[in-house]
C-alpha cells in the first residue's frame, strides 16, 4: 500500500467526497491543495466515450489557450534558407535544416515543438523513429507542416497546443500553472473542452464526455461536473 504524505492527506481532506465541482471551483481548490515549492503545472484529463482503436473514432486537434500554458515553449524550425529570417523574427529558438537533422539523428531532441514545411518533409520524414515516440514529429493536422512558418511559430509561442486521445480514450493536457488565477485556468480548460466537443466523431455513441478531472503536479485530482463547463 502506498503511504500518504502529510500534504496529500491534507489535500484529500479538502476535497468533498462525491462532489462534482464547477470549473472555477476546481481551479480555485487546486491552488489550495498544491503544496509544491515550485510553480506546479495544472493538467486536465478528459475521458471520452469512444473506441480509440477505431480510426473513425480518433480525436485529435489543436487549440490556442487564451492565457497560454505558462511554460516557455522551445521551437525548432526546419526550413529552407529563404524561410529562416521569417522563423527567427517570429520567435523560433532554433532554425536550420541539414545541421539539425544530423543532430536529431544522433539523439538531440531538446525542444518542445518542431515546425517544418512541405518541401522538406522528405528529409524530416527520416527522423520518424526518433521524433515519433517523443511526440515531436511535425504533422499537417496540427499545423506544424506549413508554408506559413511565421504564423505557426507565433501561434505556438502564444499558447497553441496539440492534443490527442490515448489508447484508453483519455485526453491529457497541460492547461496552465497553479499560479494562474482560477478564472484563467477555467478559461483555458473551457477552450480545450469546447474544441474537443466540436471534434466529436460521428461514430461515437452514448455519452461523449464521461469524466473530467483537474490536477496539479503531485496533487489529487478534482472531479469536474461535465454538465457545468460554463461555470
Amino acid at each position: 500500500m502506498i503511504k500518504r504524505t502529510k500534504n496529500r492527506k491534507a489535500a484529500l481532506e479538502k476535497i468533498e467526497e462525491g462532489k462534482l465541482y464547477k470549473l472555477t471551483e476546481a481551479a480555485a481548490l487546486l491552488k489550495e491543495i498544491t503544496a509544491t515549492r515550485f510553480d506546479a503545472s495544472v493538467d486536465i484529463d478528459v475521458r471520452l466515450g469512444i473506441d480509440p482503436r477505431k480510426s473513425n473514432q480518433m480525436v485529435r486537434g489543436t487549440v490556442t489557450l487564451p492565457h497560454g500554458t505558462g511554460k516557455e515553449t522551445r521551437v525548432l524550425v526546419l526550413c529552407t534558407p529563404d524561410k529562416e529570417d521569417e522563423a527567427k523574427k517570429a520567435g523560433a529558438d532554433h532554425v536550420g535544416l541539414d545541421d539539425y537533422i544530423e543532430k536529431i539523428k544522433k539523439g538531440w531532441t531538446d525542444v518542445d515543438v518542431i515546425i517544418t514545411m512541405p518541401p522538406v518533409m522528405g528529409k524530416v520524414g527520416q527522423l520518424g523513429k526518433v521524433l515519433g515516440p517523443r511526440g515531436l514529429m511535425p504533422n499537417p493536422k496540427s499545423g506544424t507542416v506549413t508554408m506559413d512558418i511565421g504564423k505557426a511559430v507565433e501561434e505556438v509561442k502564444q499558447g497553441k497546443i496539440d492534443f490527442r486521445v490515448d489508447k484508453y480514450g483519455i485526453i491529457h493536457s497541460r492547461i496552465g500553472k497553479v499560479s494562474f488565477e482560477p478564472g484563467k485556468l477555467a478559461d483555458n480548460a473551457r477552450e480545450l473542452i469546447n474544441t474537443i466537443v466540436k471534434l466529436k466523431p460521428a461514430a461515437a455513441k452514448g455519452t461523449y464526455i464521461r469524466s473530467l478531472y483537474l490536477s496539479s503536479t503531485m496533487s489529487p485530482g478534482v472531479k469536474v461536473d461535465t454538465k457545468a463547463f460554463d461555470d
